[in-house]
């Protein structure tokens, strides 16, 4: 009989993929988490590290336990923080010098595109 002859062969072999794969993120998470916390030593660093490699399923059992609500935490933070960064430079990239925008009124004042009260509108805006 083949592997493919049989439904819970293939069961087992997606459910064991499926694992594997939970475990694997699971690692890299809390490696990144390691060197992302400031707050922790580099000994403790480098411990979490060498029972990941030689205990690997209960250390990443007990590391969500002790350490899940700090992980969270900081995942938050660096989600902000990214966040924040990203809105500044789009704001910086969307917008040119208040003179620039003036002069861009300017142009379309004088291209007859806008009335004036619309330029004095968009100068008083470009200035507050």
């Amino acid at each position: 009989m083949s592997f493919w002859e049989n439904f819970w062969d293939i069961f087992w072999w997606f459910f064991t993929a499926c694992v594997f794969f939970a475990y694997l993120f699971g690692v890299f998470a809390i490696i990144g988490d390691l060197f992302r916390d400031h707050k922790l030593n580099g000994w403790w660093k480098a411990v979490w590290i060498f029972f990941l490699c030689f205990l690997p399923f209960v250390t990443l059992l007990v590391y969500l336990a002790a350490r899940g609500d700090g992980m969270a935490e900081r995942s938050a933070q660096r989600a902000r923080r990214d966040q924040e960064a990203a809105d500044s430079f789009i704001r910086r990239g969307s917008t040119g010098s208040p003179a620039e925008e003036i002069s861009k009124a300017k142009a379309l004042l004088d291209a007859g595109t806008i009335s004036p009260e619309e330029f004095e509108i968009i100068k008083s805006r470009v200035l507050a």
